[in-house]
């Protein structure tokens, strides 16, 4: 197992794992905020959507790094996907009310 203090996190691997999965969270995110704009730009409960996309791809990557963890892989990687999704989540939540 490796140390949780060690600086030396190399699995090329799961960082292109991780990479891919905020690519797709995001692009999902993405063609949901471009549907809701084109269809129905007055509703609220559509305009969250994008936001609930990237806080469930959050949360999904926090359930993996846990996974991760307890296997005794790079975890920090995976954390490091969640956070990026859960800021992209709140920089998104004033975009329906503009």
């Amino acid at each position: 197992m490796t140390n949780d203090v060690e600086k030396r996190w190399n699995d090329p691997r799961a960082l292109h794992t991780a990479a891919r999965y905020v690519v797709g969270v995001v692009v999902l995110a993405g063609l949901w905020l471009i549907a809701y704009l084109l269809l129905n730009p007055s509703s609220i409960l559509w305009g969250m959507g994008f936001t609930a996309i990237l806080m469930c791809g959050g949360i999904g990557a926090f359930v993996e790094a846990y996974r991760v963890y307890t296997r005794g892989g790079a975890w920090p990687i995976w954390q490091g996907a969640g956070w990026l999704l859960f800021m992209l989540m709140v920089a998104t939540m004033g975009v329906v009310a503009v």
